[in-house]
């Protein structure tokens, strides 16, 4: 898509010579030749082949499961059940927070299966083909029991409890709804008083549907159980360290005895941040005493895997007659699935994180529903939960007859104030955001007949946490980078890019390895937005050890004291001796380097603090054809702050992917369920992704504002695109047809109907 209009410093003017500039990717040529190895093309030294069952109920009671036709097929060397898997008591015992428990019993059922997709058996066999014909052996006796397919259906007074014995943490057992799996709330100030003295105050309801990440590859893994209760796993995933965990607590291996070797990963969004092939695959090679492939189909992956929840809420919100907004109500229902999965709170904080609201009263909570567990999606929570909070401020900029980016600004968080949690702001760019926007040719440009121009604002808080990194010098002067966070969205060429700043070397001088969990520290997920920040951070601490071994060893070299020895340009400066003025260059230090102390190598470990939120600006013009409800985009701009642009191309890319996703969110996407819970369009061919040729171009603007906790003023760009988009789209869409649209997706059926209600 197109280079930003926005004006970016280039790296000179910033004072870096790497930071800012755009090389190319260091996995590019593998990726776009199809040589890089993803979980679906790993292959290992006598494998079988696997293959799951899964029910199609939404919901029923497993009387029996009888396997043996399956095992006595000629060429199945295992097959296993969720009996397999250890008991409740145990899991529990291993994991006392009941995450292991639900893992894998979202892994394999037991007693009951609660989606339709939910998986009742495995199978190893010789070839796929045979592993399916063990499937079709295999007699499940299901009592059909009635389901819930949506929010509004679990919460009603009669409906089947899906998980009878759970408890709401702080919460007297029997004092909530049977399907109420967590809830969040959280005040501020006097609403009510601040209610009173509003000039306007506008409310109303707002549902959102459950929309999948739409990764290309699907789920799969290889895995191997030695004989000495060993094991190795081979998988793409957000985090290598996570399925190490997730797979020791439920299968009981010490985490030094699994090693799991990170591949390739063909998108995740979110999505592949948790286990739900890899228990499986592991038990099934115990069995057989070899190594074992699982991979999901389309369906399987819509089916069975985690989308984003669907939501409902409702929202009220008062204002002054100047645009100031005084009080706020949100109450907002997510859709879990089948096992707990909270998004409540990070939805009720993202909601209005980038204003500054004095009197709020906001409740969230997390509702089961018979179908798979929902999972993060890029900034897991925040679009469902500022979709309202921003079709509301759109109408009462209408009501007021204020412009909507001004009433945005009149209202902007500014740094230093008091956010949601009653901690201050740090240096947040939403102000430099909004203004950036409204200078933008776009919000000035003339509208087209019949066009709607809408506005939104979103953020997500970002994260930091643990991170490791190793750095060495080869003897020819050349740097290799290990660190332990998958690469997504071009961590390895930031990683190489802000290493090299550091140590003043060519960004070609530096490679970057994603190492296995044996060979580097811990690393959490690549997630939150948290890599670039997080994992940069450890980076740049291993390579500031690495220089203070490069300046006693050029020191020692020279005979005299490391403080007289200054590091810049990617060389050692002498600063007194007969050596005064001279200088070492890494490859000249590296090549002596067994002569002076041996390997030049450091590590860095982080559990990084002081990251900041990511605040964005969306404009989009849409035309809606009223006879026929299929909305046009016709124009689409987006700006956000990146605190600082390690490499501009990716952060541009970020940007324009989650505005697609966004916008997808708004106008197609959704999970359809048929009368008996099953899903009815668990493909891309009726599960409706938005490609190229329906979007015009993404203009993304890049803004930045450093964030001082940072070597070179990162901020995490990942998850904030895809939370305006949804407020963007329905207010233009609103616009431009005169009448509120509040229940996404906004498909031109949808958009129909209402048009046509009477």
């Amino acid at each position: 898509m197109n280079a930003p209009t926005g004006k970016l410093e280039n790296a000179s003017s910033k004072g870096y010579r790497i930071i800012g500039t755009r090389p190319i990717r260091p996995d590019g040529v593998d990726k776009v030749t199809g040589k890089a190895i993803y979980s679906p093309d790993f292959v290992a030294p006598g494998m079988l082949h696997g293959a799951i069952l899964r029910s199609p109920h939404a919901h029923a009671r497993i009387r029996a499961i009888d396997t043996s036709a399956a095992a006595a097929l000629a060429g199945v060397k295992a097959v296993v059940t969720g009996a397999d898997l250890p008991d409740d008591a145990t899991l529990l015992e291993r994991d006392n927070t009941g995450e292991a428990l639900h893992v894998a019993r979202h892994c394999l059922a037991v007693d009951r299966v609660l989606f339709d997709g939910h998986a009742v058996a495995a199978v190893a066999a010789t070839t796929p083909e045979v592993a399916q014909a063990a499937l079709a052996l295999i007699a499940v006796d299901y009592e059909v029991l009635p389901a819930v397919r949506t929010i509004a259906e679990a919460l009603a007074p009669d409906a089947p409890a899906l998980h009878p014995d759970h408890t709401v943490r702080g919460a007297e057992p029997g004092s909530l709804p049977a399907n109420i799996a967590a809830v969040s709330a959280n005040s501020r100030g006097d609403v009510a008083a601040a209610f009173a003295e509003a000039d306007v105050v506008v409310e109303g309801s707002y549902r959102t549907a459950p929309v999948h990440q739409g990764y290309i590859e699907p789920h799969a893994c290889v895995a191997q159980w030695n004989a000495d209760g060993q094991g190795q796993i081979w998988a793409s995933s957000q985090g290598h360290f996570m399925i190490r965990s997730q797979v020791g607590a439920i299968l009981g291996i010490p985490l030094a005895d699994l090693r799991v070797v990170p591949l390739e990963i063909g998108g995740g969004f979110g999505g592949k941040t948790r286990v739900f092939l890899e228990p499986v695959a592991m038990i099934l090679s115990r069995r057989a005493a070899r190594p074992v492939r699982l991979a999901m189909t389309r369906a399987d992956v819509f089916r069975s895997s985690g989308p984003a929840p669907g939501s409902e809420s409702r929202v009220r919100m008062g204002a002054k007659a100047d645009g100031t907004i005084v009080a706020v109500e949100l109450d907002v229902s997510l859709g879990c699935g089948a096992y707990p999965h909270d998004e409540s709170t990070p939805a009720l904080m993202s909601a209005t994180l980038p204003y500054s609201i004095p009197n709020f009263a906001f409740t969230g909570r997390a509702v089961f529903t018979n179908m798979t567990t929902s999972h993060a999606y890029r900034a897991p929570g925040a679009p469902q939960g500022s979709f309202p909070i921003e079709c509301t401020i759109d109408q009462i900029a209408e009501r007021l007859g204020m412009d909507p980016l001004d009433l945005r600004i009149r209202n902007a968080a500014r740094p230093g104030e008091t956010g949601y949690f009653g901690l201050p702001h740090g240096e947040v760019g939403f102000l430099e955001s909004l203004e950036a926007a409204r200078a933008h040719p776009h919000w000035s440009a003339p509208l087209a007949e019949g066009a709607g121009r809408g506005v939104a604002a979103g953020a997500w808080g970002n994260y930091g946490g643990p991170s490791s990194a190793e750095v060495s010098v080869a003897e020819d002067g050349t740097v290799l980078v290990t660190e332990g966070s998958p690469d997504i969205g071009g961590s390895r060429a930031s990683m190489a890019m802000m290493a090299g700043e550091t140590l003043g070397v060519p960004y070609e001088q530096v490679r970057v390895v994603i190492a296995d969990t044996n060979a580097i520290g811990f690393s959490m997920v690549t997630g939150g937005s948290r890599v670039t920040f997080a994992t940069g951070k450890a980076v740049i601490q291993a390579v500031e050890h690495v220089i203070e071994q490069l300046r006693h060893r050029a020191a020692l070299i020279w005979g005299v004291e490391t403080e007289e020895v200054d590091w810049r340009d990617g060389a050692a400066w002498c600063g007194s001796g007969d050596n005064a003025g001279q200088s070492l260059s890494l490859a000249a230090i590296a090549a002596r380097a067994n002569n002076s102390g041996g390997p030049i190598s450091a590590s860095g470990t982080v559990n990084a603090q002081g990251y900041l939120p990511g605040c964005g600006v969306h404009i989009c013009d849409a035309v809606t054809d009223p006879e026929t409800g299929v909305t046009t985009i016709t124009r689409y701009t987006a700006v956000q702050d990146a605190g600082t642009a390690i490499h501009p191309d990716y952060v541009e890319g970020q940007i324009q992917g989650g505005a697609v996703q966004g916008i997808g969110w708004a106008l197609n996407e959704e999970y359809v369920w048929n009368a008996v819970g099953q899903v009815d369009n668990p493909g891309f061919l009726d599960y409706r992704m938005p490609v190229a040729s329906d979007l015009p171009m993404i203009d993304a603007v890049i803004v930045e504002k450093p964030n001082p906790a940072h070597p070179f003023g990162v901020k995490g760009v990942g998850e904030t695109g895809i939370v305006p988009p949804l407020g963007a789209v329905a207010n233009a869409v609103s616009r431009s047809l005169g009448k509120r649209m509040a229940e996404l997706p906004l498909s031109p059926a949808r958009v129909h109907a209402a048009l046509t209600a009477s």
